[in-house]
């Protein structure tokens, strides 16, 4: 079992509230991916949990069991942090056996927890060598494989690929995915990788400023974020977002918000602000659509990402499309085309409007 239940939960530091009142069910089993920007409380949620710090105020459970008070070692959660924090003097076996050894576990059986371990992350052939003789990657699997040996409830990690480069990153999403199928144990996973978040999380939690945004499935957050700030932060490139046009508003910029709500949802005529994603902007040519100015095309072999300006638009707009049989360039006059289908409206608070 791994459930883990927060209630109220808060924290402060003197005066300033840092974590402003947490609600949440994490449920046995699952991968709950914690993503949010700097600074908005997810690492310091994730240390209450593990009990490397001080819950102010509310109830933290374990499996039904107040955590609250529990001494770390006592709460069967085991933490992988972004550091590998590895004994460069002992070698891989002994790294992942040092807290069985440190608990009393004879050596017969901390050899036998290693070895299962070691097959797990498939290093078994690396158990005689010192971390200064292993890449990042390697790295970090003999931390997760420390983790794994104490056999813990629920495993804890704080951003563990933020050290590795990008083809590592994607070889490590793998593995900690399988990981995941193969232990069926409970994960909660903190990055503020938007990508780590939707291709690795059965759920989600966005966290901004001490709170949780929205809790939800990847796809469900991605097409059906609560508010501007889920809508944008998750997705890449960044949603494009177009506010209401005054009375005096361009031609252009009108044209844009009667293209975006032309088939629009009902509701959403009424939005102060209309959210629409790079991938549902097709580009046509002149004379067709919304005219625009390309002040950007970047060309990434299957799609381009195109950067455009409407007149009387504040923000540039991005569309993603298809590479055409003839590029697009900076300066051009294209014709924007939406697929109002897919249009989110938001009100003046930002939230979203059905």
């Amino acid at each position: 079992m791994g459930q883990v239940t927060l209630r109220g939960i808060r924290k402060s530091y003197d005066k300033t509230d840092v974590i402003k009142g947490i609600d949440l069910e994490v449920r046995d089993g699952e991968f709950l991916v914690f993503v949010g920007p700097s600074g908005c409380g997810k690492s310091t949620t994730l240390r209450m949990i593990a009990g490397l710090e001080d819950i102010t105020a509310g109830e933290l459970l374990i499996d039904g069991q107040r955590a609250n008070d529990l001494h770390p070692a006592d709460r069967g959660a085991a933490m992988v942090f972004q550091s590998y924090a590895l004994y460069p003097h002992m070698t891989v076996a002994e790294n992942m056996g040092f807290s069985l050894r440190m608990a009393g576990v004879s050596k017969a059986e901390r050899a036998a927890a290693v070895g299962r371990a070691a097959e797990i992350l498939r290093m078994s052939d690396l158990l005689g060598r010192y971390p200064k003789e292993l890449s990042g990657g390697q790295r970090q699997r003999v931390a997760i494989g420390r983790a794994i040996v104490r056999k813990p409830k629920v495993f804890l990690f704080d951003e563990p690929l933020s050290n590795l480069d990008a083809a590592l990153r994607v070889n490590m999403r793998i593995e900690l995915s399988r990981l995941h199928a193969e232990l069926g144990s409970t994960m909660i996973y903190v990055t503020h990788d938007q990508v780590e978040a939707m291709t690795m999380g059965d759920r989600i939690a966005v966290f901004h400023q001490g709170i949780v945004e929205q809790l939800g499935a990847p796809l469900d957050l991605y097409n059906r974020p609560a508010n501007a700030f889920v809508a944008t932060f998750l997705g890449a490139p960044r949603i494009n977002l177009i506010d209401r046009p005054a009375s005096d508003a361009s031609p252009a910029h009108g044209q844009l918000w009667s293209a975006l709500t032309g088939a629009a949802q009902a509701g959403v005529a009424q939005a102060q602000r209309l959210g629409l994603r790079p991938e549902h902007l097709q580009l046509r040519t002149a004379g067709e659509g919304v005219p625009a100015e390309v002040v950007l095309a970047e060309h990434l072999g299957d799609v381009s990402i195109v950067h455009l300006r409407v007149a009387g638009v504040n923000d540039l707009l991005s569309a993603k499309v298809a590479v055409p049989h003839v590029p697009v360039h900076a300066g051009q006059t294209v014709g924007l085309v939406p697929d109002a289908a897919w249009v989110l409206g938001f009100d003046a608070q930002g939230r979203r409007v059905d």
